[in-house]
């Protein structure tokens, strides 16, 4: 959530980081209402001094055998104002919780201001011999898909409506083999607990990462209970620790989970309409990180880097994206996307992005920690980063080991998954 602090000791700097961000925010109301805020709370423990006073001098009346009437009457009206004032406190703050949680986290200095024609790749990566090369005409994913006869998407269709994915045969096992593998890379190489989160989450896990009350239009909800299908894996276990403090020397704490995520994607209808870019369900393993204030942007480096080993070992050609203010998240105070090349389509494909969100989560989610340098406890800053997106992965990997036969080579670290398969060939519809 946004920090009312900053606010009230440079108003400027909020607003030219909201500007940059392409948001708005009532910014002199929203002062204007704090300032009312702490006026109300000044009064009432003012009023409760008196009470208590009043008190203290009617305990003394009576010891001394002396008549405290008029010193009761007293304090009853004090007691009458205070009940009067804390509703209007709590409705005053009420009134700007419900606008701080409306209003988007600032961008880190490092940012590039502007719209998202200012991303910057900041680096490149191709596997040795290069980006892919064909002596043919490659194939895009859903030529592929269909040839192979690995991925249905008419049944699909059928099933569950536009935008559904059924995979079948190898297509299934290179979706689970992709999982499996992430995982061990993420546990076993980079130090991960793995965690299996629920899919499901309430309104307090959604408000808690910044998902509500901004985005609801684009969350699936159930209609008979408060609960939503997640978006991403983030939710959940960023909020594993919600309402929690952590020991100082815990710290950093680092989660992997492979979940479904389901997204509406409203108001993006007829784009990328055919195959596997734009989807309403799709697997991912995500990366969550806990981390000390002062650490937090190393820690980013390093859950790119993370997140890049996964395409280093796959072969796929990629590209670290450091976004501008204008392409940033809500709850994004940094973040790098990477983007992978798909042959077939001839596009490079976000796949990965990977973000620090300071203690903006961590404020909502009310999520701390405390040690022998922190005996206070202090707001946790928490990032996270799709460890990664498979959908458009699997793009990728068709579009770019394609063959001129129309197979398509599996790389090798999948192969054990995948029970030695090494290449899914085109075969005979049944």
């Amino acid at each position: 959530m946004f920090d009312i602090k900053l606010i009230r000791e440079d108003i400027e700097a909020v607003q030219s980081g909201l500007a940059a961000k392409n948001a708005k925010a009532d910014v002199p109301e929203i002062l204007r209402l704090d300032q009312k805020y702490r006026q109300l709370v000044a009064a009432v423990e003012e009023l409760r001094n008196q009470k208590n006073t009043a008190n203290d001098e009617i305990s003394r009346l009576l010891k001394d055998k002396k008549d405290p009437k008029e010193k009761i009457s007293s304090m009853k009206a004090t007691a009458v104002k205070i009940d009067e004032l804390e509703p209007q406190i709590k409705d005053i703050q009420s009134q700007v919780q419900n606008v701080l949680l409306t209003i988007p986290n600032l961008p880190h200095a490092s940012v590039p201001v502007g719209a998202p024609e200012k991303n910057k790749v900041v680096r490149q990566w191709a596997p040795k011999g290069g980006m892919p090369k064909f002596n043919f005409s490659p194939k895009n994913h859903v030529e592929l898909a269909e040839s192979l006869d690995i991925i249905d998407f008419k049944r699909a269709a059928k099933l569950s409506g536009s935008h559904f994915v059924l995979f079948k045969r190898a297509g299934a096992l290179l979706e689970r083999a992709l999982i499996n593998f992430m995982l061990d890379v993420h546990t076993r190489e980079h130090g991960y607990n793995e965690v299996f989160p629920p899919v499901l989450v309430n309104r307090e896990s959604m408000t808690g990462t910044g998902q509500l009350p901004k985005m609801e239009e684009d969350m699936y909800k159930l209609k008979d209970d408060d609960l939503f299908l997640i978006p991403t894996a983030e939710v959940p276990v960023t909020n594993i620790h919600r309402d929690e403090i952590l020991e100082e020397e815990d710290l950093p704490l680092r989660y992997t989970a492979y979940t479904v995520c389901f997204r509406r994607e409203a108001g993006s209808y007829g784009k990328d309409t055919k195959g596997l870019v734009r989807v309403h369900q799709f697997d991912k393993v995500e990366l969550v990180k806990f981390v000390k204030p002062e650490h937090s942007y190393d820690e980013l480096e390093k859950l790119v880097a993370n997140a890049e080993a996964i395409f280093q070992k796959l072969g796929l050609a990629y590209r670290v994206v450091l976004l501008a203010s204008g392409d940033l998240s809500f709850a994004a105070a940094k973040c790098y996307d990477i983007e992978v090349y798909a042959a077939g389509l001839d596009k490079w494909l976000e796949c990965s992005s990977c973000s620090n969100f300071e203690d903006f989560q961590a404020r909502r989610a009310n999520i701390r920690f405390k040690g022998k340098t922190t005996p206070k406890p202090a707001l946790v800053h928490t990032l996270n980063g799709s460890g990664v997106a498979l959908a458009r992965t699997v793009v990728a990997l068709l579009e770019n080991y394609q063959t001129a036969e129309g197979d398509v080579v599996i790389p090798e670290v999948l192969r054990p998954y995948m029970g030695g398969l090494e290449k899914i060939v085109v075969s005979r519809k049944l």
